[in-house]
């Protein structure tokens, strides 16, 4: 018993010289990154990009005060790396948005179409409401993806679900998705703007 002890003293001092903690981790991600599949597809299911606030912008005052709000700006690109729709919803602190692939993030497209059945989805988290001018990400969104997998006949569907992947926001990166998500909201005529579930509207 003493040995352990002993060794568990040892753990926690080694990871304390090195400036960690053995009980909590910084999470300062606010660039995400996912993808879809079989999308718009006849008998396949709907699949479900989740995100939440853990209300870590709560700064000043109590979490649920405006200091915590904050948005998820959404980038939807069809299998051909183009961006088909782009749209800023609302995640208040310990909220949590739910956004249909089918119906809210492939349903308005930049072509005026409901095809796109396959792409990616990036996400940054922010305070700014407007998708074409994202300018300071801000950590404390998380999110969650299903995805719809085929069987051979495409008859039987499989779905699974998994944490959005954290990933490096460069400032070409982020100019990139602002400038084409300005693009698609000036050229579309309303097409190419995904639309926001409210965030009590879960399914």
């Amino acid at each position: 018993m003493k040995r352990v002890g002993y060794l568990l003293f040892a753990v926690l001092a080694i990871t304390l010289i090195f400036g960690g903690s053995a009980f909590a981790q910084v999470d300062n991600s606010a660039f995400y990154v996912t993808y879809y599949s079989n999308a718009n597809t006849t008998g396949a299911p709907d699949a479900t990009l989740r995100i939440i606030n853990d209300g870590v912008q709560a700064t000043t005052e109590s979490e649920g005060v405006a200091t915590a709000n904050m948005y998820a700006n959404i980038y939807v690109f069809d299998d051909s790396q183009e961006l088909q729709e782009c749209c800023s919803c609302f995640v208040s602190a310990d909220g949590l948005l739910s956004e249909s692939v089918d119906k809210n993030l492939t349903a308005n497209e930049l072509t005026g179409r409901a095809e796109t059945s396959r792409g990616a989805i990036k996400v940054i988290a922010s305070n700014s409401d407007d998708p074409a001018e994202v300018v300071q990400p801000k950590s404390g969104l998380h999110g969650w993806m299903t995805h719809v997998q085929a069987g051979a006949t495409k008859t039987t569907w499989a779905v699974t679900e998994d944490p959005l992947s954290d990933s490096n926001l460069s400032a070409a990166e982020l100019e990139a998705l602002d400038q084409l998500c300005s693009f698609a909201i000036t050229l579309g005529s309303g097409y190419g703007t995904c639309s926001c579930t409210p965030e009590d509207h879960d399914f």
